[in-house]
């Protein structure tokens, strides 16, 4: 299977960015771990602007078995993006790598969610990998 991970503004951060509720691991080293236990292909985007991961959702249709998204930011403001995932084919998993719920009160709520497959949030960056057992279970 062939996945898209795209993730938000801010994420090409990880591992530097408050380590305590992101963790210290750089994510392009956990691609690279997730690509070695897998027999599926991974294609990674990341981008800090709306438009952009909008462009990269429309071009995934049709394209890849499923999209893990992690919009950073945009989750709790982006109809556009809400918008783009409900007018696409393919399964998109929201993911985030902190416990939303557990933090400040505007990020408990998410434009997107209702329009995605799923949602897995609170894991760390396991929660990509959760997101990939989500899609194969999808596809089978």
């Amino acid at each position: 299977m062939r996945f898209l991970i795209i993730n938000g503004p801010n994420l090409n951060l990880l591992g530097k960015r408050e380590p305590e509720i992101y963790g210290n691991v750089d994510f392009g080293a956990f691609i690279n771990a997730l690509s070695e236990q897998s027999d599926h292909t991974f294609e990674y985007y990341q981008s800090n602007v709306e438009g952009e991961i909008i462009n990269a959702l429309q071009s995934a249709d049709n394209d890849f078995d499923g999209v893990i998204l992690n919009a950073g930011g945009y989750t709790h403001t982006s109809v556009a993006i809400a918008d783009t995932i409900a007018a696409i084919n393919v399964p998109v998993v929201e993911v985030h790598i902190s416990n939303v719920h557990a933090r400040e009160e505007y990020r408990h709520t998410s434009m997107m969610a209702k329009n995605c497959a799923g949602v897995i949030t609170g894991f760390g960056l396991n929660s990509y990998a959760l997101a990939v057992q989500a899609l194969e279970m999808m596809g089978e």
